[in-house]
């Protein structure tokens, strides 16, 4: 299950890379409804995700998220304190805070182009973010990490960037790079035909001519016309001297 967990999460940003241009370190805004599953399950942020993601990571919260937190009170007191360990980035909603939500939408926009991962377990703040093209949802499910497959957003942009990427009549590589990231769909490399060969020349009985009968035989005259040859008869030779003889006495 782990190695699936790990692949799928590899096709999955490897479309984000395609078609969104993401880069390391990859920049993952956190709220305290993670930390506080993170912290439920004992699972170790700092350590997984940059194991989870295949590369580097900057983890990052805001002070709207940090005080949302503290606000609900003793029982999120851990969650606000594995908050108070990431980067704090600037929101500029002090000194009046906003919800995480609202603050983590406004730092991703309309179009995500600082390239964040949202990690949230707030079903309200996911489903924002699934109408945003181009912004990985990150949530834990017991204690493993996982990156949610593209919204339907995100294909679709993706699609559409496929679509833009035919130059010259020839469409170019996106295409298949989205299938493959994101549904693992391998194009199946189109098998040669092989040619059919003809029989072995060595295993095979050579055809035996026909005889002809001589009688039958035509053969070409000079001026190109065509005669039958009649076949010889012997005559033997004392019936040859007999026929002579009366010849002779019938001219007489």
């Amino acid at each position: 299950m782990k190695i699936k967990r790990y692949k799928h999460a590899r096709r999955y940003l490897n479309f984000y890379r395609n078609i969104f241009h993401f880069r390391d370190p990859h920049q993952i805004l956190i709220d305290g409804t993670f930390t506080q599953m993170a912290l439920r399950y004992k699972t170790d942020i700092k350590d997984q995700m940059p194991k989870y993601l295949g590369g580097e990571v900057q983890l990052l919260t805001t002070k709207c998220a940090i005080a949302e937190t503290e606000s609900l009170g003793s029982e999120l007191y851990g969650a606000s304190l594995i908050l108070k360990r990431f980067l704090v980035r600037k929101c500029g909603h002090r000194p009046n805070p906003v919800s995480a939500s609202k603050c983590f939408m406004s730092l991703v926009g309309e179009k995500n182009e600082n390239h964040y991962f949202v990690a949230t377990q707030d079903p309200d703040l996911s489903r924002e973010v699934h109408r945003i093209p181009g912004t990985p949802l990150v949530y834990i499910n017991f204690n493993a990490i996982v990156l949610e497959k593209p919204s339907a957003f995100s294909q679709h942009e993706g699609e559409e960037v496929a679509t833009h990427a035919v130059t010259g009549g020839h469409q170019t590589d996106t295409l298949k790079q989205i299938k493959k990231s994101v549904f693992g769909e391998e194009e199946q490399k189109k098998r040669r035909r092989r040619k059919q060969k003809g029989p072995n020349p060595l295993s095979v009985k050579k055809k035996k001519k026909k005889k002809v009968d001589p009688s039958q035989m035509r053969k070409k005259t000079e001026e190109g016309k065509t005669r039958r040859t009649r076949k010889k008869v012997k005559i033997a030779k004392h019936v040859k001297e007999h026929l002579q003889q009366k010849a002779t006495a019938e001219n007489r």
